[in-house]
């Protein structure tokens, strides 16, 4: 496969564009969201949209760790699910690779940290696969990913500094956002789509215009949408 899989960015966000609560790592939207009167009664059917996605979903170290599962203890029931985890830091330790190796039916850890714990533990576990490059390019991953693994559509669900580095280089086909009734505010909190701003109009050949393709109301004010991006 010579060109890149089909990719889909799906995320939660509140009306405001938000992805998270506040501006640090000890606030989540999968930890926090769920704890606010008006939020939490809807906030189900995002989990339940996310089990219809690709097979194959790419996500951040960061983005784990965030969600705690270099801290858990029991294992989540086993998903039938490839995930792609870019981690360089890093961020992930050992039991968070142990959780997710119990988690999911394939763990691919991409990294340009040749000290990565991961690299002790491929024995231990038959469905880790680490990928390692010296500089990390975004469409040679999605190609690579192609070619290696046979995958034809991959769901992004990074935050939004990569979220913006997938847009600018023009690897988004499709948005999938579901949107909870929650307005969360403050400059320095990650939206949909952060990283670097354009600095005048010259660039606007980098902003992205979207085609509507379904728009869904849910339960308890929860709405979902889906795009198609016009490149």
């Amino acid at each position: 496969m010579k060109e890149k899989p089909i990719t889909t960015l799906f995320m939660l966000e509140s009306l405001d564009g938000k992805i998270s609560s506040g501006n640090n790592d000890n606030l989540d939207a999968d930890k926090d969201w769920c704890q606010i009167d008006g939020v939490k009664e809807g906030l189900y059917q995002y989990y339940e949209i996310e089990t219809t996605t690709d097979f194959y979903s790419l996500n951040t170290g960061r983005v784990m760790a965030k969600i705690g599962v270099n801290e858990r203890t029991k294992y989540h029931d086993k998903i039938d699910c490839r995930f792609i985890i870019i981690d360089n830091k890093p961020h992930l330790n050992e039991k968070g690779i142990d959780y997710i190796c119990h988690w999911v039916n394939k763990l691919i850890l991409v990294t340009t940290n040749k000290n990565h714990v991961a690299y002790s533990l491929r024995e231990k576990y038959d469905n880790l696969d680490i990928l390692f490059y010296n500089d990390l390019d975004l469409k040679t991953l999605l190609i690579d990913m192609g070619k290696k693994y046979g995958a034809r559509a991959i769901t992004i669900q990074s935050g939004g500094t990569l979220n913006g580095k997938f847009l600018r280089d023009n690897l988004i086909d499709y948005v999938n956002v579901v949107i909870a009734p929650l307005l969360v505010g403050g400059k320095d909190t990650s939206t949909l789509i952060d990283g670097e701003s354009i600095i005048s109009s010259k660039e606007l050949g980098k902003l992205k215009a979207l085609k509507l393709i379904e728009c869904k109301q849910l339960d308890d004010s929860y709405i979902q949408l889906k795009y198609k991006v016009i490149k």
